[in-house]
């Protein structure tokens, strides 16, 4: 029982920061938290307007989650955005779009108060400018101890995989009207979304017919491997000291994400997970287990399934490793002959990925997801 009530101090500390921003969005009246039966027919002010949609946050469970190692709460928020026609015609269905967040980040950082991607304002003016055609979309907060579950599986994290292909998935199809099959459904994400958006694109293709990718993380295998000796060392220094992980270095935190996610081991608590690290050298074993959670590893494998898809996938110039990963992903599906667009445009990691959602995600699935109709409910 020790191992789990330091994790518990781990999670307020950390927890902490994140729910003044919560509270901070709740409070301007960003979000409405609504039970999963009222879902369907809850709405804020915003959605009053024709011209605008409606923002809804609920919760829902997660059996998929449920015994995590990390002690994070299977209980999930996830922000809905409902198209400005969903109120006026109640018969009408349609196609729903998966928006996944970086790490550190949470659902509220598309949906809140001051978000700078912010998802319902950019639909409402793409729908208004006649650049996109209405659409549910729905983002999971997937924040956790570690600052991020990378949409992976396995004990220490929890199946994330499952819980966004299939739990989320089935939630949104039973409690808002969608148009339930894998024509109708895409996935998108950046950073740690853009790598969850690959990973479970790939291997979904029965779930999400289209995919758009912004700058993934960790798709090649030195992605948040410490390789340095000060990288190592400090890697090392909060294995001693977990209870400091707040105050390690951005990119330890990201290491540390990755080995809970990749290497987990319930037979080591309180991190639960095999380090990647031992007395300032790389350990192999720990690093191939990492590995084969790679998109670069792994997309050998799963071919055929994106050639089901339809996919896009973007990065800033300045994201240097990023754009070096994103360029061999295409240089890979490119030799398979797998249709795909690839664009390398001006930008940072982040500096333009509000414009890129808007002028590029939101079109791009206004084209590629079957359109909504007045039919009747049709099986996945």
């Amino acid at each position: 029982m020790r191992p789990i009530r330091k994790r518990g101090r781990m999670r307020r500390r950390l927890g902490a920061t994140w729910l003044v921003g919560v509270l901070v969005a709740v409070s301007l009246g960003a979000t409405s938290l609504q039970s999963p039966q009222d879902a369907p027919n809850a709405s804020v002010a915003q959605g009053e307007q024709n011209s605008k949609g409606t923002v809804l946050r609920v919760r829902v469970h997660a059996k998929s989650l449920e015994g995590n190692l990390e002690g994070d709460s299977p209980d999930r928020d996830v922000s809905v955005y409902l198209p400005p026609g969903y109120k006026s015609d109640p018969q009408r269905r349609y196609p729903v779009l998966y928006m996944l967040h970086g790490f550190t980040e949470t659902d509220l950082s598309y949906f809140g108060a001051g978000a700078r991607t912010n998802i319902p304002a950019a639909a409402d003016r793409t729908l208004a400018a006649g650049t996109s055609r209405e659409m549910i979309i729905v983002t999971p907060n997937a924040m956790t101890v570690y600052g991020g579950s990378n949409y992976s599986s396995g004990a220490t994290t929890g199946d994330w995989e499952t819980f966004i292909s299939r739990e989320l998935v089935s939630y949104v199809d039973r409690h808002f009207r969608t148009i339930p099959k894998a024509a109708a459904r895409g996935l998108a994400g950046h950073s740690m979304g853009g790598y969850g958006t690959t990973r479970i694109g790939m291997k979904h293709p029965d779930v999400f017919s289209a995919l758009y990718i912004l700058s993934a993380c960790c798709i090649s295998r030195t992605s948040n491997i410490p390789d340095t000796p000060e990288e190592m060392a400090a890697f090392e220094a909060f294995t001693e000291r977990p209870d400091d992980y707040t105050q390690i270095p951005a990119g330890i935190r990201t290491a540390v994400a990755a080995a809970a996610s990749w290497a987990p081991d319930p037979a080591n608590p309180p991190l639960y997970y095999d380090s990647p690290v031992k007395n300032g050298e790389l350990q192999e074993s720990v690093v191939a287990r990492m590995t084969a959670n790679r998109p670069l590893a792994m997309v050998d494998q799963y071919i055929n399934s994106l050639r089901k898809q339809q996919i896009a996938f973007d990065v800033g110039d300045q994201d240097t490793n990023i754009a070096a990963n994103l360029t061999e992903l295409d240089r890979v599906l490119t030799t398979y002959q797998v249709p795909h667009t690839f664009e390398v445009y001006q930008g940072n990691h982040i500096n333009r990925i509000p414009e890129r959602f808007e002028e590029k995600v939101l079109p791009f699935f206004s084209d590629q997801l079957q359109r909504s109709s007045r039919a009747s409910k049709e099986s996945s």
